[in-house]
């Protein structure tokens, strides 16, 4: 799995999940039920202070693993549809919690291709 920072534009579900994003000037469509979590970050290392009653954001990140395809010509605009040929990409983004930005954080191995991929020679 690589692990990186690159900022990505999503746009939020009613409900706050992501169901679209653009990265890497191409637009994806999130196809799966999105997972969220949240992990530790080293805020000590990262910010100057802590001010006082500052907790949610800056203690933990917001974490969302999602699968997406990318975007593809539809005629019914209401329900989006993707290139049924391709094959989803597993990736995990950042929610910053005081600017709301997204950051694309990681990429999962499961997107090299299975011909690339080779045992190790005993």
């Amino acid at each position: 799995m690589g692990m990186f920072s690159e900022s990505v534009d999503v746009v939020c579900a009613p409900g706050g999940q992501p169901a679209e994003l653009r990265w890497g000037g191409t637009d994806y469509l999130v196809c799966a039920e999105p997972v969220r979590w949240y992990e530790r970050r080293q805020w000590w290392a990262e910010e100057r202070r802590a001010p006082l009653g500052s907790g949610p954001g800056l203690v933990d990140h917001e974490i969302w693993r999602v699968q997406v395809l990318p975007a593809g010509r539809n005629p019914h605009p209401e329900t989006p549809a993707a290139e049924p040929s391709a094959e989803p990409l597993t990736l995990d983004l950042v929610r910053h919690a005081g600017s709301g930005r997204w950051r694309l954080i990681r990429i999962h191995d499961a997107l090299r291709p299975q011909d690339t991929i080779r045992p190790k020679s005993a």
